[in-house]
């Protein structure tokens, strides 16, 4: 580990859940599965599951604190895990599935405590928040089909997420109610339900699917340039379809495992607004459609680019 470089340990439950929201950040060096917070050395998996060996699933985190400090980590922490649960976490019930902060100094211990207390303060939860804090102890890194479970087994990590019912409560109990509020205001409540919530939209009945004019598309919560109208093509499905996204940076993938499916979700970057999905039978070099939810879009005609703020699009026209 590099001088600039510090570790944070966080238990959240299943370890397999708690690696991708810390992967994602700027700033994180790396993040590890294993086992702490016992009395057994290097224990195995099954000896950890059996709750004969005292140790937490845990994941340590590698990071910068320059480019992500320890207050974003916790805040980051709370948001992967149910603070009130004493027995473990979601379908995971048991002693090493409970959650914990190890702080590995004094200063993580006092940022840890007023991270707790301010959520205890919040009224967000009506139940106690039961999540220890204690000291570090001897870290065991897991067995290597362990690590990044996300990335090797992408389809069950999915299942496993959403079946436990951790995707459904930190949709439920962790989003912005301020922002909640205001977007509710803002938007129509196609727009709300498509974005906030994972709606589509009725194919050849929405606003985009059959629009011709030349421009950009971008989200209607954020406004992040997403789509422009020179990769725009009619894929006889009802909804805009687009051969790339204007900046692959702006847009992200997930697995999507509802409706009995597997496909990939495409969501906007900043705002996590759902956008739609990205197919494997578009035309062009990559061979990918994606299908937007026009709801989810607002439209800045070419001649209106430099006036609304996109300037640095303007050349894709001319």
């Amino acid at each position: 580990m590099t001088t600039n470089h510090e570790l944070a340990t966080f238990a959240g439950g299943c370890f397999w859940c708690m690696v991708k929201p810390f992967d994602e950040q700027p700033g994180i060096e790396k993040v590890v599965s294993g086992y702490t917070g016992g009395h057994t050395e290097h224990p195995t998996y099954k000896e950890v599951c059996s709750e004969t060996t005292g140790h937490y699933e845990a994941v340590q985190i590698t990071f910068d604190p320059a480019v992500f400090p320890y207050e974003k980590l916790l805040e980051l922490y709370w948001q992967q895990i149910d603070p009130t649960d004493a027995g473990g976490q979601f379908a995971d019930r048991g002693d090493s599935y409970r959650t914990a902060i190890f702080y590995h100094n004094d200063e993580q211990k006092e940022l840890a405590e007023k991270s707790k207390q301010l959520l205890a303060d919040s009224g967000r939860f009506k139940d106690p928040i039961v999540t220890d804090i204690l000291p570090a102890k001897p870290f065991y890194e897991a067995e290597e089909y362990h690590q990044h479970y996300y990335k090797k087994n992408a389809f069950r990590y999915s299942m496993y997420r959403n079946g436990s019912g951790r995707a459904k409560f930190i949709k439920e109990n962790w989003r912005n109610f301020d922002l909640d509020k205001e977007l509710k205001e803002r938007l129509t409540p196609v727009q709300y339900e498509v974005t906030q919530n994972d709606a589509t939209e009725p194919p050849f009945r929405n606003e985009f699917w059959n629009h011709t004019e030349e421009g950009i598309y971008v989200d209607i919560v954020s406004g992040e340039p997403l789509f422009s109208s020179k990769d725009k093509y009619d894929a006889g499905c009802g909804w805009p379809s687009f051969t790339k996204p204007l900046k692959v940076e702006h847009v992200k993938e997930n697995m999507d495992v509802s409706h009995n499916m597997v496909r990939t979700e495409v969501r906007s970057k900043d705002a996590n607004s759902h956008l739609g999905h990205v197919f494997d039978d578009g035309p062009g070099p990559n061979g990918l459609r994606y299908c937007i939810n026009s709801a989810a879009l607002r439209f800045i005609p070419k001649q209106d680019l430099e006036k609304e703020g996109y300037g640095e699009f303007v050349s894709l026209f001319e």
